[in-house]
């Protein structure tokens, strides 16, 4: 039986060293959404299509969700583990999410080596493609996913925030754009 949909979905902002995160939750007190003010419209839309019934309302996150992203930002780059989230996707986009919580903070993986992880080596462009729909970027580190060579791949969020990022958790990756 497929999950209960939100009534009503809370949308919070969060000032952070890289910008202004939402954080979208549900009457149940689970992350639904993460995104940028940047990207908010977008996000909006796809909030629309994943929870169409669903009233959208400003107000504030959450002390289990909000209290783990102002740690996280203030420096406690293991945080996030302790986030309470639900996310909208296919059975082998939520394999791979969950897939991409087991990648600690400070540490990295290639898109090759996240297929391997779910059993699927030939599946790296269909495991790029769902790391990418990632609703709840940042709990679930997609930003800890780099290229073979260890450089910076795509983010939804910006490069400059992705390397922010894995600098932040101490991880280790080739390149920097500040070069």
């Amino acid at each position: 039986m497929p999950a209960a949909q939100p009534e009503t979905l809370t949308l919070d902002r969060l000032a952070t060293p890289i910008g202004t995160a939402l954080l979208v939750t549900d009457e149940a007190g689970m992350l639904r959404a993460f995104n940028w003010t940047d990207y908010e419209a977008a996000m909006r839309r796809w909030i629309g299509r994943h929870y169409p019934n669903a009233r959208l309302e400003e107000g504030r996150a959450p002390a289990p969700v909000r209290g783990p992203f102002e740690a996280y930002f203030a420096g406690d780059a293991r945080a996030l583990g302790a986030v309470p989230w639900r996310a909208s996707g296919t059975a082998f986009q939520l394999k791979v999410w969950e897939a991409l919580c087991t990648i600690p903070a400070g540490e990295t993986l290639s898109y090759r080596g996240l297929a391997e992880r779910i059993g699927r080596p030939s599946a790296v462009r269909a495991v790029g493609l769902a790391n990418g729909a990632n609703p709840v970027a940042v709990v679930v580190p997609c930003h800890r996913v780099i290229g073979t060579n260890g450089s910076l791949t795509g983010y939804g969020g910006g490069l400059p925030r992705k390397e922010w990022l894995l600098a932040h958790e101490g991880a280790s990756f080739r390149g920097s754009l500040a070069a």
